[in-house]
């Protein structure tokens, strides 16, 4: 089942204290960025956050699933209402997720 486009605008809209969000629609459901990282997925019309420490430092107990069928696990966020929380377990976990990889561009024929 695809996400809805409400769903995805609503959660980017609760998240968005915390820095630069943007989505992106791939396969029917949602890639999110935080300052252009990729911080989570929207599948299913549930958010899913990549599982670092840090972040499930300052969301202790969070449960864990897979966004889809082969992916690694992630934190399954419940409840976006909470910005202050949000805003402070996003800034965590974008510390430490990896900068993103440079592609290389194709020469000119």
């Amino acid at each position: 089942m695809a996400s809805n486009l409400d769903f995805v605008q609503y959660v980017c809209d609760q998240i968005g204290d915390a820095a630069r969000i943007t989505y992106r629609k791939m396969c029917g459901d949602y890639v999110i960025y935080y300052n252009d990282k990729v911080i989570g997925v929207i599948c299913d019309n549930q958010f899913f956050v990549k599982k670092t420490i840090a972040g499930e430092s300052v969301l202790r107990g969070c449960e864990e699933a897979a966004p889809y069928a082969g992916a690694k696990p992630h934190l399954l966020i419940e409840s976006v209402d909470d910005r202050e929380l949000m805003s402070t377990f996003l800034s965590a976990t974008y510390d430490e997720l990896p900068a993103p990889k440079k592609k290389n561009k194709l020469p000119r024929t």
